[in-house]
């Protein structure tokens, strides 16, 4: 008489699978819509769409179109911020080196990304959603400028960079970075070939820029 076949493991059932990603999927679908239309117009029926559920689907995991918002932010860059932060207190190179590097890393990871136009989205609908506004600068816009700051203080700190106003420093660094996201998201797809920015060869010529004020000078 032939042994039984052995038994195998029980799959975790479809449905079950499938719930555990559907805030995933619906903050996927979110990031796509927002980015695209914009907080005003995304409406929560062509996520909820977009992802495959119902809206009573969205709403049993984002009460509202604000907290759906505030997922994807959290999901996509404000959530990344002790895993970066902890990865530069860790960086064994110069602070110029340091520099480079923490602005190449972010385009990598945020820039060329679909999360790269939430701030055109922000500041295009800061004025008629305030509260948006400042959630992302209190979980966005904040953090990233602490980091920044942090990066600057090592330098001043070792002697590499002089001593500077650091709270309009990080301002310099910021802004082009600010720039690239407005360029990439408004301007480049009807801007002719000639204007095409290198977002890379950008980056270095700005950083090239500022840190050559920012180096501290031998006397």
């Amino acid at each position: 008489m032939p042994s039984p076949a052995p038994t195998l493991p029980p799959e975790a059932p479809r449905r079950t699978r499938r719930k555990e990603a559907r805030p995933g999927e619906l903050i996927e679908a979110a990031l796509s819509l927002f980015v695209e239309k914009g907080f005003a117009a995304t409406r929560v029926e062509e996520v909820a769409a977009c992802a495959g559920v119902s809206k009573g689907t969205l709403f049993l995991y984002f009460p509202s179109k604000e907290d759906l918002f505030k997922a994807v932010v959290r999901e996509t860059v404000a959530g990344r911020f002790p895993e970066w932060a902890d990865e530069l207190a860790e960086f064994q190179g110069d602070s110029v080196e340091l520099v480079r590097y923490a602005m190449h890393t972010w385009w990598e990871r945020v820039g060329m990304t679909p999360a790269s136009g939430i701030t055109k989205l922000v500041m295009a609908e800061a004025s008629t959603f305030p509260e948006i506004a400042t959630f992302y600068q209190n979980e966005v816009v904040a953090p990233g400028h602490e980091l920044i700051r942090r990066i600057l203080q090592r330098g001043i700190d070792r002697g590499e960079f002089r001593d500077m106003p650091l709270d309009y420093a990080v301002y310099s660094l910021v802004a082009p970075m600010i720039f690239l996201l407005m360029w990439k998201h408004a301007m480049t797809p009807c801007a002719p070939p000639s204007q095409q920015i290198d977002p890379l060869t950008f980056i270095d010529t700005q950083v090239d820029l500022i840190l050559s004020g920012m180096l501290k000078r031998l006397s």
